[in-house]
């Protein structure tokens, strides 16, 4: 994801609800599973045809129905069409740069927003886009590619959870978009570890891979804070109206989304804060090695000066006899020794002021 999204992929002039993914194919092919259960029953299992996940769409248990991968539209269309859902939405499904966003259509309501992930071993956050369209008793849910971070609800429903089995595909939305948003914290708290491990690395030394490093973060977060702001506003309309599709049981539990989306964007500020703060840090150690630097450099050319003016003054090689001002150090046999012992005292002295100055 760019920190400027373009609508890639879409041709100027092309109609509404023209299907065009915008995003890189991540996987090969399009998989489409189906988990279906209610209280006494469960299936779970991965289709071999879009067309079998057809009859899901009037049984009276809760089916959720996944699609991994994005860029086969003659698939995406079939299934989107048989459900019900209007060509518009199904172009902000495959537009992978797409902000989060909430609409209703008719007996459909739809849900667009960022699942953000820091894989082990990659320095660099992975954002993917997830939509959910949510019927009365299916729920379709689309990624773009294969992974993701639902299986703690995946095993809450394999194991025969009362709560989530009594409950309807309007539940089932809140579980899997409240796993997205506590996932945030776990890729919020990653990036501090960077942080701080950078921060330690700073005071031991400076390079421009530490900065680089830390500026890398700092655009994390600020994809971070593009992807997570408009949700905020996505769950305040799920929580603060009345929607058919939403029982009014599974209405307070958005609150507690919502609490998390704040928290979660007052630890991406704060890390942000922190982040400048490292900048400002390595910017400020440059300048006091540069200031050091300088001291040391006007130091050796203050001790130098005097030292230069007396070996100047023996150096102008005036013949004594020729000259009117006699100069008697320069046929003293003890001349240039003593030249010698005065400049190293005069320097000695000097260096010693300066360290009882404190300058060195």
């Amino acid at each position: 994801m760019k920190l400027f999204p373009t609508n890639k992929g879409k041709h100027i002039g092309q109609s509404p609800g023209t299907v065009t993914f915008s995003g890189t194919p991540q996987v090969d092919e399009v998989r489409v599973s189906v988990t279906d259960y209610d209280s006494e029953s469960l299936d779970a299992k991965l289709l071999d045809s879009v067309e079998d996940a057809f009859p899901y769409r009037d049984k009276p248990t809760v089916s959720w129905i996944n699609v991994d991968g994005l860029h086969d539209d003659q698939i995406l269309t079939a299934l989107c069409s048989y459900y019900g859902v209007h060509p518009l939405i199904l172009e902000d499904i495959c537009n992978v740069q797409h902000r989060p966003k909430l609409e209703e259509q008719d007996d459909l309501l739809f849900i667009t927003l960022k699942m953000l992930t820091c894989q082990e071993g990659q320095k660099r956050m992975h954002i993917e886009q997830v939509s959910f369209v949510l019927g009365s008793q299916f729920l379709l849910s689309f990624q773009e590619r294969s992974g993701d971070v639902f299986e703690p609800v995946r095993k809450r429903i394999e194991g025969n959870k009362r709560r989530i089995h009594n409950s309807g595909s309007d539940y089932l939305m809140y579980a899997l978009i409240d796993t997205v948003v506590d996932h945030y914290y776990v890729v919020l708290e990653t990036l501090g570890e960077r942080l701080e491990a950078l921060e330690d690395a700073l005071i031991a030394e400076t390079s421009e891979t530490l900065l680089r490093e830390i500026q890398s973060i700092k655009k994390d977060l600020s994809l971070f804070r593009q992807s997570v702001w408009p949700l905020r506003q996505v769950i305040s309309d799920l929580m603060g109206e009345e929607w058919d599709l939403i029982r009014p049981e599974t209405q307070p539990f958005w609150r507690d989304v919502y609490d998390h989306v704040l928290q979660v964007m007052d630890g991406v500020d704060a890390l942000k804060e922190m982040a400048n703060g490292l900048i400002d840090l390595y910017r400020s150690t440059l300048d006091q090695k540069s200031n050091d630097i300088m001291k040391l450099l006007t130091l050796v050319a203050t001790i130098f000066i005097p030292l230069t003016f007396i070996a100047g003054i023996y150096g102008m090689n005036f013949d004594p006899e020729v000259s009117p001002w006699n100069m008697p150090e320069l046929s003293w046999p003890f001349g240039y020794p003593l030249a010698w012992g005065v400049m190293i005292v005069m320097g000695l002295m000097m260096v010693w002021y300066f360290k009882r100055k404190k300058w060195l």
